[in-house]
């Protein structure tokens, strides 16, 4: 299999992570996966003008799960939707507090919709003390040309510094993402001296996170 993107630290493949096996060899899991909530995000459009007509593989959590079983009782670190199940063999779930623009579609009884989860699975140490579960970012996430969905043309896209916090309490290793998307995780990886193996399935999103991939400067997170 031919990459989509490789340079020499980040290889990225354009195709579903349940065929190209690539990403089974690396160490470490992280990655924000179809939630398996049917998502769908009015007229809302990317950045090429074009519409999001949803994620592929978000109509129930069968992608997300079966992706999970290939990796095995490895550590993972995996994005989610609070009113969904857990990902399998999760063990401590984390909770991305948005900034204060996110969340003002779909609010219900007046709250908005500015948390996610993200869970960490497999063997993590256990212990006493450590940092807070309620993670931040110092990214702006709405905004015409500011927010990270318009900047990078991915609806889901990850602020790099949040995804920097989470790959920083990984093992050593390098970083599979088999749900790419834009390339937020990719590009959080490089940026910390890993290398990572990443796989998308979307060639729009396979294209814009090759784009990233390929600038020069580092993508810091606050100000993606």
């Amino acid at each position: 299999m031919t990459p989509y993107f490789d340079d020499g630290t980040v290889t990225l493949y354009l195709g579903d992570c349940r065929e190209i096996t690539t990403w089974l060899a690396a160490d470490v899991l992280v990655t924000d996966p179809p939630y398996g909530r049917a998502w769908r995000q009015g007229n809302h459009k990317g950045l090429k003008g074009d519409a999001y007509d949803g994620i592929v593989g978000d109509l129930d959590t069968g992608v997300r799960d079966r992706a999970l079983t290939m990796w095995g009782t490895r550590q993972g670190v995996v994005f989610g939707d609070l009113t969904l199940a857990p990902a399998p063999g999760t063990k401590q779930t984390l909770v991305y507090a948005k900034p204060p623009d996110a969340g003002f579609r779909g609010a219900i009884g007046g709250f908005r919709r500015d948390a996610e989860a993200v869970y960490l699975t497999g063997p993590w140490p256990a212990g006493t003390g450590g940092k807070s579960s309620v993670l931040h970012t110092g990214a702006r996430i709405q905004g015409s040309q500011s927010g990270l969905a318009a900047r990078y043309g991915h609806p889901h896209a990850k602020p790099v510094d949040l995804v920097e916090q989470l790959i920083s309490a990984c093992p050593p290793g390098t970083v599979a993402d088999p749900f790419a998307g834009s390339g937020s995780i990719l590009i959080a990886a490089r940026n910390l001296g890993r290398s990572a193996i990443g796989v998308e399935k979307d060639e729009r999103y396979a294209e814009a996170a090759a784009r990233r991939l390929s600038q020069p400067v580092l993508d810091f997170g606050a100000s993606a």
